[in-house]
């Protein structure tokens, strides 16, 4: 597939009308402090104009504070946070957790808003009623102009069915486990019928993938390094990459992804590698749990 984008500031459109940059910086993993905030200082001097964060991740001040003091105009920036697990207990909650995302970003809006995760475990005997609830305080987020787009992350395809039975605003993206090791097929393809899109994060195996062989010979055909194919490979199947660094070189390294394509057999290769490396976790299965430390009181 050929792509039009030239450059991390080309967008996709979601289909609210609303433009995204085609290429995200990732934080997830990033320490709050110095390293989320630096990081992010040299993504947004790099060109890089679309920030992904998320409560969960325990830095959005440090984002927020990079973002401040680039100078970089608000209305340049695309930026993403997302409603996390204990959060959400209630439709109020949801909306308090959202205030209190907005606050510790300094933020007056989002660009993105998404619920994180669609079972959580805490809740699993009425994730359904609980998906509604905070769904339908977004939408008032949403009308109320703070979001100017919402969505989810980590839904498959019973969840976002789920979903579909209460919305009244369908979402606009699926942020989920994406790259050539594992690649989603069936997942991508209900987003693309149901016109949500499907943004990448992990889009580099979370590591796993950087030293395959055969991702190895395609990177050195184009004089590219392999994190460059991984994301490219993104990119010309239509989805939104979220590629992570904390080191400059490498968050340089990661925007010059538009000078060269893949050609057939360079696919053919990438095709065979689903199943290698780290795969998605299963929503209704996963026993994972994170406390989050600083919920507002109404979400306690």
């Amino acid at each position: 597939m050929q792509i039009s984008a030239k450059s991390l500031t080309d967008t996709y459109t979601l289909n609210n009308g609303v433009k995204i940059p085609v290429v995200g910086f990732g934080t997830w993993q990033s320490a709050d402090g110095d390293e989320a905030y630096q990081a992010v200082r040299w993504a947004l001097e790099a060109g890089y104009r679309h920030i992904d964060t998320a409560c969960e991740y325990l830095n959005e001040e440090s984002v927020g504070k990079a973002i401040k003091d680039s100078g970089v105009p608000r209305e340049d920036l695309f930026v993403t946070t997302k409603l996390w697990n204990y959060q959400r207990k209630s439709y109020d909650d949801t909306l308090h957790a959202f205030d209190d995302s907005l606050t510790r970003l300094g933020l007056d809006y989002v660009d993105l808003y998404l619920i994180h995760w669609p079972n959580p475990i805490e809740y699993t005997d009425r994730w359904q009623q609980l998906n509604a609830d905070s769904w339908r305080a977004m939408e008032k987020i949403y009308h109320d102009g703070r979001a100017r787009a919402i969505g989810v992350s980590n839904f498959r395809e019973n969840h976002l069915d789920e979903l579909a039975k209460t919305q009244t605003v369908a979402p606009m993206v699926n942020q989920i486990f994406l790259n050539p090791g594992d690649q989603e097929k069936s997942l991508v393809a209900y987003d693309q019928e149901h016109n949500l899109l499907s943004e990448a994060y992990s889009p580099l195996g979370t590591g796993q993938l950087l030293h395959v062989p055969e991702l190895a010979r395609i990177a050195e055909k184009h004089g590219k390094s392999v994190p460059q194919i991984l994301i490219r490979w993104s990119l010309e199947k239509g989805y939104l990459p979220l590629p992570k660094s904390v080191h400059k070189p490498y968050i340089q390294a990661n925007t010059e992804v538009f000078d060269f394509e893949l050609d057939d057999d360079d696919l053919a290769l990438l095709a065979k590698l689903d199943g290698k490396g780290a795969q998605h976790q299963d929503p209704d299965t996963n026993t994972y749990r994170h406390v989050v430390p600083f919920l507002s009181k109404a979400s306690k």
